[in-house]
């Protein structure tokens, strides 16, 4: 409910009739206004006499901003000034423009100064060199209103084609980094109605007025709508200003009000009746905010938030607004705090032994008739000072202040959910994998979740209402799994729900205790396994009966996945040396009670992190880390002999190699020996709306970059025939590397998976086949190298003792292909190995 006004302020006439504004100094200690006269007022802060004016400026001044030692104004003649506070006086034109000057801002250091005018490119001007100028160029349209963020990385425009357009200032040249449309309308630059960007004090979002007469939040990292502040003004802003803190908001409408919002609750806490209102200023510290209008005049407005909302301007720094807010997800790196007995009992232990070994422990406190016994002629430390304290107590044996020594904050890996996407406005993929993807729309009390099949023969879609706020699912070709996280009273719930059922109960529901949530889950075709923020694994079957409930050795938990009877859970291990935690993963049969494979480790290069993990559709695990690289675990299934194996680089695809093209991928699954993924372009980290399309590439095991693809060659040049042949043979070459380590890698998984289950006939033929495959790959192989020359015989003979045909005929085939190329020794060294192999004379065999 809105509060009372306070005591009103009278209107100080420091302008003509016009635009005016103002802005404070970062210290607070002065406010600046300036007007359509050729006047400009600095008011001192807690004076309520007469301004200091200054007369020599230019007419029709449009903005203004300040910094403590200095300001700078912007006219309609196009030109940009400069104002020394301290001496009150005019100092140096910063800018001259063809066109009016329509805003100006100075960047957080004060070392820059942005000026949009009625040009169609934005300028960049140095304070203290006014020939240092940027040009923002890109979005080639007037700009009315451009502000920094709270970092000065990035710069955002508001054009008058109703689009924001955000330019990125970390380079030399600035980049035009994104294009916001669908927020702010289309307007004139000399229309009294604003479209005025003001960046929330946090840095992650800012708020800009809408056509609809509301306040939109939108936030930096995917540049999407948040909470808007809503319902309040019945005409157009024309001004806003958040407060130091962030935790209000401060609009002006042509309704003739000022309205005070509360950023928590987006609701309006105080209304004040003034017209025309064109600028607000907050004070840096005090309750004080500051306003003109039209009319040429000043409002300095004490206690502008009443009194029972004055605690809120007291708070630290307040976040912004948004739908659901990154900084409040449930992350591993948030630690349980230790109880006030545990702390004190940490913080005296290192007090306890840096005296458990001194002389003063024992003693109380030096021997007065001992003072002068030993002179420290040396500075090593061996005077004990008057406090009783040798002074070199606080320098370690490497001469190092004790109190100086890098202190490495551990740094655990976040929990997350493989195949689901953060939120992002107001939507959210809760999974996306082969089967379908399962989405969820904010819709402000409730969410609506919709589950789509790619296949619609065997499955339909459905939505739902959920007032349960899912944030995690997962879909299989059984059912799909939905879980919410703790809130207020109501505790963690699990929901699973299968496509097909016999029963008229088709779905189930359970709690977790209260206080645990849900940090991860998977579900398979036997079990639904859950890790939660108490490091416990839960493990039920399919329709909700408890099967086992244990605490992983690594925490806290990252992740999870499993496949059939097998279950697959990663979690922080021991710390680095660069103060992050190593991930180390379990793998184990539930139904048999057998464990694969014990706090192994996941092999991340150092500073990377994990991206997903999953099963292939072989029951192989498989992780994509952020390096961009897909691994698969070989020989899983026998314990303390896994291996992770590299099948594919994307850095490495050749859409790359060329270095104009830049994008990542999003990974889906590991399907029929191929990579599905999603391709995601202009630095985007997940997918969003609507859907993308699945893409797909081959295996290709990194073992040299794609070669840049060579010009056209002048058919003129005779000398050239050899080259194209060179050419395929190379290509030819990688080729079959590829094709002999890849089939060689589905070999050993198979054999792993006949080995472990005493295979099925079908399981022993596939391996016989696919080993056949290997020694077809070796035989090509085998032709390239002869094709190549004699000198290349040790390498031709070296393929052949890698086939692994025992019957001979494979050897003989090899035989009969030097004969072809006339490699008659050659010939004779394969056949001494097909005499070794018939004869059981090899070491090897």
């Amino acid at each position: 409910m809105a509060s009372t006004a306070p005591p009103r302020p009278r209107a100080r006439p420091a302008h003509t009739q016009g635009s005016t504004h103002c802005a404070y100094t970062p210290d607070g200690s002065k406010l600046v206004t300036v007007g359509s006269n050729n006047t400009i007022r600095l008011y001192k802060t807690g004076f309520d006499g007469e301004p200091i004016n200054i007369d020599d400026c230019q007419e029709q001044n449009v903005s203004v901003d300040a910094s403590d030692e200095f300001f700078v104004v912007g006219s309609e003649d196009g030109t940009v000034s400069l104002y020394s506070i301290p001496n009150a006086t005019f100092d140096k034109f910063l800018l001259r423009c063809s066109l009016p000057i329509r805003d100006v801002a100075l960047s957080p250091d004060s070392k820059w100064c942005a000026v949009a005018s009625d040009e169609l490119s934005v300028k960049l001007v140095r304070t203290d060199d006014n020939t240092k100028i940027r040009h923002l160029k890109e979005h080639n349209k007037s700009t009315k209103h451009l502000c920094f963020d709270t970092k000065g990385s990035t710069i955002t425009l508001a054009c008058t084609d109703g689009i924001v357009y955000v330019y990125s200032l970390t380079s030399d040249e600035p980049e035009l980094l994104k294009k916001v449309d669908g927020i702010i309308g289309a307007l004139d630059t000399e229309s009294d109605i604003s479209s005025k960007i003001a960046w929330h004090p946090d840095g992650r979002a800012f708020a800009v007025p809408t056509p609809t007469r509301d306040v939109q939040v939108v936030s930096k990292n995917d540049w999407e709508k948040q909470r808007a502040f809503a319902n309040g003004h019945n005409g157009d802003v024309t001004a806003l200003a958040w407060s130091p803190n962030g935790a209000m908001l401060a609009s002006a409408g042509k309704d003739k009000r000022i309205l005070l919002w509360e950023t928590k609750t987006q609701s309006v806490i105080a209304r004040l009746d003034y017209a025309n209102v064109m600028d607000i200023a907050w004070h840096p510290k005090n309750n004080l905010v500051s306003f003109t209008n039209s009319d040429g005049e000043v409002y300095i407005h004490p206690d502008f938030v009443p009194e029972q909302f004055a605690p809120l301007l007291k708070l630290g720094r307040q976040p912004a607004p948004f739908i659901h807010d990154p900084l409040s997800e449930i992350s591993a790196n948030i630690r349980r705090p230790l109880e006030s007995g545990v702390r004190d009992q940490l913080l005296e232990l290192p007090r306890r032994q840096a005296r458990a070994g001194s002389y003063d422990s024992l003693m109380d406190g030096a021997l007065p008739e001992d003072d002068d016994f030993v002179v420290d002629d040396d500075g090593a430390g061996y005077v004990i000072n008057g406090n009783g304290k040798r002074v070199h107590d606080d320098f370690d044996v490497f001469g190092e202040p004790v109190s100086k020594r890098p202190h490495v904050e551990t740094e655990y890996h976040e929990a997350f959910q493989p195949g689901s996407t953060p939120w992002r406005g107001n939507r959210k993929y809760l999974c996306l994998n082969l089967i379908g993807f399962v989405w969820t729309v904010d819709q402000d009390g409730h969410n609506t979740v919709t589950v789509e099949f790619y296949d619609h023969e065997f499955h339909r879609d459905f939505h739902f209402t959920d007032t349960f706020l899912y944030d995690k699912a997962c879909l299989t070709e059984n059912g799909t799994l939905f879980s919410c996280p703790p809130k207020d009273d109501s505790p963690a719930t699990i929901f699973y729900r299968p496509h097909e059922t016999w029963t008229n109960r088709t779905d189930w529901r359970t709690q977790l205790p209260k206080g645990e949530a849900v940090l991860a889950m998977s579900l398979s075709e036997s079990f639904v396994t859950v890790t939660t923020s108490a490091n416990y694994v839960r493990v039920y079957t399919l329709f909700g009966i408890p099967y086992r409930v244990y605490r992983p050795k690594s925490t806290p938990m990252v992740t999870c996945a499993s496949w059939r009877d097998y279950v697959m859970t990663i979690g922080n291990g021991p710390v680095g040396a660069d103060g992050h935690t190593r991930l180390l993963y379990t793998i184990e049969n539930v139904k048999r009670d057998e464990i694969c494979q014990n706090e192994d480790t996941v092999a991340l290069p150092e500073g990377a992190t994990l991206k997903s993990v999953f099963f292939s559709d072989n029951g192989d695990p498989c992780i994509y880390d952020s390096t961009g690289t897909l691994l698969t675990l070989l020989h899983w299934r026998q314990t303390s002999k896994a291996s992770w194996i590299p099948l594919l680089d994307t850095k490495l695809l050749p859409r790359l190699a060329s270095g104009r093209k830049t994008e990542t991928y999003f990974p889906i699954a590991v399907a029929d020996e191929k990579f599905h993924c999603i391709i995601l372009k202009g630095g985007d980290q997940y997918p969003y709306f609507p859907r993308p399309l699945l893409s797909e590439f081959d295996f290709s095991v990194p073992l040299t970059s794609e070669p840049p693809k060579s010009k056209p060659q002048n058919p003129d040049v005779m000398d050239q025939d050899d080259t194209p042949e060179a050419e395929d043979d190379d290509s030819e070459t990688r080729k079959l590397e590829q094709q002999f380590l890849l089939k060689g890698i589905a070999a050993a998984q198979l054999q792993d998976l006949v080995d472990s289950t005493s295979g099925s006939h079908t399981q022993r033929s596939s391996l016989a086949r696919l080993e056949l495959e290997i020694d077809k790959t070796l035989l090509q192989f085998l032709a390239v190298e002869c094709r190549e020359g004699e000198d290349r015989g040790m390498r031709a003979l070296e393929l052949v003792e890698l086939m692994r045909d025992r019957t001979g005929r494979i050897v003989e085939a090899a035989g009969k292909i030097a004969e072809r190329y006339g490699r008659s020794i050659l010939g004779e060294k394969i056949r001494e190995v097909g005499e070794r192999r018939a004869n059981n004379m090899d070491d090897e065999f």
